[in-house]
């Protein structure tokens, strides 16, 4: 035992002295370290030993949170199930749309059809008793697309009563299914890229009483049909419609009848006179119709305007006329009439222009120079010998060279009307006369 203690007293002292002399070469180790550290010295001492793990892929980076989920559309609740029907029609149109320069469209949000969709309106629909999109009014948006057409929107809204599309660029064709709206009453394409044929399809719209078709470029002729339409407006002007007039034209019950500015050739039909009890402005200018004037056209007793100014129309004016008693505008200007004036017509107590320039007529009467002093009768570059503003002697001389007659002119010395129904039409008819209407449509715009 006394050894073993021995042995371990000699150890220590061993090892004291071993620290006494390595403490000079510690210290400098550690004088160098730091130098490294602080000032990057160190002479050429060898770089540290690397680490074992320097072969190792570093770890890979934490995961990132996964995004949230998209936020769920807006619930969306509508006044009535034909409301919410309406809308899923009103989206899909509106892909069509790549032209809305009033930024139409962008009121197209939401489920509040009827209230911030601008263009659109609702009311109740009489069978459901619930409030359903009833009327369409896109006058003047302007609206274009390649694709821009009727089909899958006109006829998916079973509850339209009013249709106006004046002034955008719809085209193609007016959709077959136009028949089941049985509520549409209006509709007005007017001033669109619509062409070829006349729409056969309006025809089947039955229910319909106003129908404007005016500045497209239909062409062809007019299916004797329409005539047939229980419509109070008809306007085709301003199209390229090239036919004669249907011999039925006096079946129609309209009472504003709009066919100017396209190719109609031959005369006015007999039959015009059928629409006595209806028709108040009928316009023909500007085609190319021949023959002369059906005295029935004096038993139009509503009528206001009669314009078939631009034509080629002759012969002499029918006495007939002065039974027009409720007569403001009367034109027939630019054609080839002559003769005298009526002085019946003179008396008519409504007129206000009476419009014969630019005809070959070759006498006035006395009323009729009373209209003339008052500037309602314009009988300007004619045949009437004394008054200022008149063709030449040669160009009247040349015209009436050549022989002028009508098929039927005993019928245009008839006075259909008696004198004392005329003189009691010629009260009667002092009642103030509704603006025109038929001459604006004779203007792109919306009426």
């Amino acid at each position: 035992m006394a050894t073993i203690i021995s042995i371990v007293f000699i150890l220590q002292i061993c090892f004291q002295n071993c620290l006494v002399l390595a403490s000079p070469i510690l210290g400098q180790i550690s004088r160098e370290t730091l130098e490294i550290i602080i000032g990057g010295g160190g002479g050429n001492s060898p770089p540290p030993p690397l680490p074992d793990n320097q072969d190792c892929p570093p770890p890979p980076p934490p995961p990132e949170p996964p995004c949230p989920p998209p936020p769920s559309p807006p619930l969306l609740f509508f006044e009535s199930k034909r409301v919410e029907m309406a809308y899923h029609v009103i989206q899909k149109f509106k892909a069509k749309i790549k032209h809305d320069p009033l930024g139409i469209t962008t009121t197209w949000v939401g489920s509040d059809v009827c209230n911030k969709y601008k263009g659109f309106h609702c009311a109740v629909v009489p069978n459901y008793k619930v409030q359903s999109l009833a009327a369409v009014d896109f006058n003047q948006f302007k609206f274009d697309g390649p694709d821009l057409t009727l089909d899958g929107f006109l006829d998916e809204l079973p509850d339209i009563t009013i249709f106006h599309a004046n002034s955008n660029k719809f085209k193609g064709t007016i959709p077959k299914k136009i028949a089941n709206l049985r509520y549409l009453y209006e509709l007005d394409l007017s001033d669109n890229n619509y062409n070829g044929e006349f729409p056969y399809n309006v025809l089947n719209a039955k229910n319909l009483y106003f129908l404007d078709l005016r500045f497209n470029m239909f062409s062809g002729v007019v299916p004797p049909q329409v005539f047939l339409l229980n419509l109070d407006v008809l306007f085709i002007n301003n199209n390229n419609l090239m036919q004669q007039l249907p011999a039925n034209l006096g079946s129609t019950p309209v009472l504003y009848l709009t066919l100017a500015n396209n190719k109609f050739t031959g005369p006015i039909p007999r039959s015009i006179g059928q629409a006595c009890k209806t028709l108040r402005e009928v316009l023909f200018l500007n085609n190319q119709l021949t023959g002369c004037l059906p005295y029935e056209i004096g038993l139009l007793s509503k009528a206001t305007i009669f314009d078939v100014s631009k034509n080629q129309l002759t012969g002499i004016i029918p006495l007939s006329f002065g039974c027009l008693a409720k007569m403001q505008i009367l034109n027939l200007a630019q054609n080839q009439f002559y003769g005298a004036v009526p002085e019946l017509l003179c008396k008519l107590s409504n007129l206000k222009n009476l419009s014969l320039p630019y005809n070959y007529f070759t006498k006035v009467g006395p009323e009729c120079k009373k209209l003339i002093q008052r500037k309602v009768l314009d009988v300007r570059m004619n045949c009437i010998p004394g008054l200022p503003m008149q063709r030449s002697a040669g160009e009247c001389s040349v015209f009436f060279c050549k022989p002028r007659s009508c098929p039927d002119e005993k019928s245009l010395g008839l006075f259909p009307c008696s004198i004392d129904s005329f003189k009691k039409n010629q009260l009667d008819s002092n009642e103030p006369a509704p603006a025109p209407r038929t001459y604006s449509a004779l203007k792109p715009h919306s009426l």
